[in-house]
């Protein structure tokens, strides 16, 4: 089936579980994670945020922690936002959350100050065609925020984390999920997703400016920050 329509059936079987299984395949840290981030994005300032692919919510619940206030959400996936519904109402946070695809918004233009996406970039089909519907919907001067995983350089830290993330995450993956095919697609999905320098080069392509970029937890996670 083409990509869009895969990635929305295999998130739409794995939510129920979702949550438990990444705080536990990440040892917690992708929690601290998205704090950093969050903080960097909060940088600028912005008062509208837009948070694409943003699944159960956690995303949405670090931002709003950095004070932002006027956030919206969106995801192919229903039933991964029907838990993040859940979550933010048990948390008291008010956000506005949409089922969406980022190749096709219904946002009108330079409607917000910063657009992120937690994890979500690698997914997308086409993402020449996201990253322009992004610039559309940002306003001049706003800021993008892609965080991503991505294999490590360090060839000791790669050897472990290959062996946990292809062989152990699967496995415990599936087991808990019931889905194992999914988290076979994860780590095969972070293998193919670009690295840093091209990443950066498909962001200049796509018209953003003042291209940053922050390796955390030895380059298993990447921060990319620009500007419209």
């Amino acid at each position: 089936m083409p990509k869009r329509e895969f990635i929305e059936k295999m998130f739409d079987d794995i939510a129920p579980s979702y949550d438990k299984l990444d705080h536990i395949l990440s040892v917690g840290i992708d929690k601290n994670w998205r704090r950093k981030a969050a903080k960097m994005i909060c940088q600028s300032k912005p008062s509208k945020v837009l948070d694409i692919a943003c699944g159960t919510g956690d995303s949405l619940v670090a931002l709003a922690k950095s004070g932002i206030k006027d956030l919206t959400g969106i995801d192919i996936s229903k039933k991964m936002l029907g838990v993040a519904e859940k979550k933010l109402k048990r948390k008291h946070i008010d956000v506005r959350i949409f089922h969406e695809d980022c190749a096709s918004m219904s946002f009108e233009d330079e409607t917000f100050d910063a657009v992120t996406t937690f994890f979500g970039m690698r997914n997308f089909e086409d993402k020449l065609q996201c990253l322009a519907e992004i610039r559309r919907v940002l306003k001049p001067g706003g800021t993008l925020a892609v965080i991503e995983l991505s294999e490590p350089r360090n060839k000791a830290v790669k050897s472990v984390y290959r062996l946990y993330f292809h062989h152990f995450t699967p496995w415990v993956g599936g087991k808990v999920s019931g889905n194992k095919n999914a988290y076979r697609y994860l780590p095969g999905s972070v293998a193919h997703f670009p690295q840093p320098t091209e990443f950066m080069g498909i962001l200049r392509n796509a018209g953003f400016t003042n291209i940053k970029h922050k390796p955390l937890s030895f380059g298993i996670c990447r921060i990319f920050i620009c500007k419209k």
